[in-house]
């Protein structure tokens, strides 16, 4: 038993010894992912701010041209209801980028090497 308790107590320790850990620097440009990760952003929400746009136009054509039709009615409605819901989603995740670009930057400094 007491020897049990001592062989755990030592691995245990030798768990708790922390390695030295030789770390490398990057060796390429940091700001150049950053940059390819925002064209990339900008590229998604200029794509996603004109599908958008085109359900606000067919949802208010349909509005228009719904006759009193009570479902036609409520169905364009529903689509320019939901176009606005996307494109909020869409400009929030945009600024969500952009914020959280900012707080890399002020943390982590400017860029790589």
């Amino acid at each position: 038993m007491k020897k049990t308790v001592i062989i755990n107590a030592l691995i245990l320790s030798f768990l708790m010894v922390p390695d030295v850990a030789y770390a490398q620097t990057a060796s390429g440009n940091v700001n150049q992912i950053v940059t390819f990760l925002k064209s990339i952003v900008g590229v998604l929400t200029t794509i996603g701010s004109v599908v958008a746009v085109i359900f606000f136009a067919i949802g208010g054509f349909s509005y228009m041209t719904s006759s009193g039709n009570p479902e036609a009615l409520e169905k364009s409605k529903k689509t320019i209801i939901y176009s606005a819901v996307g494109l909020t989603i869409v400009l929030g995740a945009y600024m969500l980028t952009g914020i959280v670009t900012q707080l890399a930057n002020s943390a982590f400094g400017s860029g790589g090497q």
